[in-house]
């Protein structure tokens, strides 16, 4: 099949991202077909502003020449993903909403919806590359690695793979914006967007404070010393500095540690504190990009979170569990955030921190 007779469905979000892919396969002769998802229903707010990114789009749909539909998303993002999002925020953990997005609405919902179209494929301006080896389809870091997405995009399965094209894989970001920029369209040099999109710029309190009661409580020390009063549990995360209100004279302030049971938030001084760093882990829901579990006698990397240098450690699976053993500690683990294992520039899966 020519690539003129296969049609390919790019996810569209008003950003340079997705317009340059949409430019890339446009170029290489493909039909393309913009969608612009809506996945938060809040017309009213000004902080999560989807009709202006919409108005990016189709300024760009002129540009290229292509077709662009605006799909509602939002009773699938709020049964999927933000219903977990606030499960995990009552359970005092961290959760990463983009890891599940991706999995559930734009490599699933979308998905359904481009194939309905008669897509053959979908794009989207992740950067990351597919691969096709002997054992299947392969999830690898971008090219760029200050931008490399794969972390985010580790649940993702064999199918999902097989019907998705990454086309800023193998490209910086500066080339992404000198090809907008040479292209003329209009969003060349609109700032990336930051953060999840339905809480926009706003407070984070302030946005949980809708969804979950505000649960006063104690800032305590390892060795029990009273230093302070927090407004909520779920506000704070381990490893977290800024907004723990504790003043005197000495090192920064750190969140350590959660006791659920009391309501308290473990606090310690000194970015080096020894609480601050743990050499192993256990992560359950668990997917592996190929279908099928890791050697364990293998040595591998892997990542607690985003834009983190990837550290050497073992795997060992005790059922639905993962053991990881990581050589050196890793600082501020943190539950309900994704440890993504890799071998090299392959991800290979990973699963959420307990």
């Amino acid at each position: 099949m020519n690539k003129s007779s296969r049609h390919i469905v790019v996810g569209m979000s008003g950003g340079v991202d997705s317009s340059v892919t949409a430019l890339l396969l446009k170029r290489q002769g493909y039909r393309v077909t913009g969608v612009f998802m809506k996945n938060w229903d809040d017309d009213n707010d000004e902080n999560c502003p989807a009709r202006q990114d919409f108005l990016d789009v189709l300024a760009v749909a002129d540009v290229l020449g292509i077709e662009v539909e605006a799909v509602n998303f939002s009773a699938e993002y709020k049964d999927r993903v933000f219903s977990y999002f606030l499960h995990e925020y009552r359970a005092g953990r961290t959760p990463n909403p983009d890891v599940l997005c991706n999995a559930e609405i734009k490599f699933r919902a979308f998905l359904d919806h481009a194939l309905s179209l008669g897509a053959d494929k979908i794009a989207t301006g992740h950067y990351a590359r597919i691969a096709e080896a002997d054992s299947g389809m392969q999830l690898l870091k971008a090219v760029d690695t200050r931008k490399d997405q794969s972390y985010f995009l580790y649940r993702l399965n064999q199918h999902q793979l097989g019907k998705s094209l990454f086309p800023l894989g193998g490209l910086h970001k500066t080339q992404v914006r000198d090809i907008a920029q040479q292209a003329g369209l209009p969003n060349a040099k609109k700032k990336d967007s930051t953060g999840i999109c339905f809480i926009g710029e706003r407070p984070f309190r302030e946005f949980l404070q809708r969804y979950l009661p505000i649960t006063p409580g104690i800032l305590r020390t390892p060795e029990g010393r009273d230093v302070g009063r927090h407004q909520g549990l779920m506000y704070h995360t381990i490893g977290q500095r800024q907004g723990l209100g504790i003043g005197g004279a000495g090192e920064p302030w750190f969140v350590a540690g959660k006791d659920l049971t009391r309501n308290e938030l473990i606090v310690v001084q000194g970015h080096d504190h020894p609480m601050l760093y743990r050499r192993q882990l256990t992560a359950n829901d668990l997917s592996w990009v190929s279908g099928c579990a890791p050697d364990e006698a293998l040595a591998y990397t892997a990542k607690t979170r985003y834009r983190q240098t990837d550290a050497d450690c073992r795997l060992a699976l005790e059922g639905d569990r993962a053991n990881f053993d990581f050589a050196d500690p890793q600082w501020a683990v943190t539950p309900g955030q994704s440890v993504v294992l890799y071998d090299g520039d392959i991800c290979l899966g990973g699963g959420i921190i307990r």
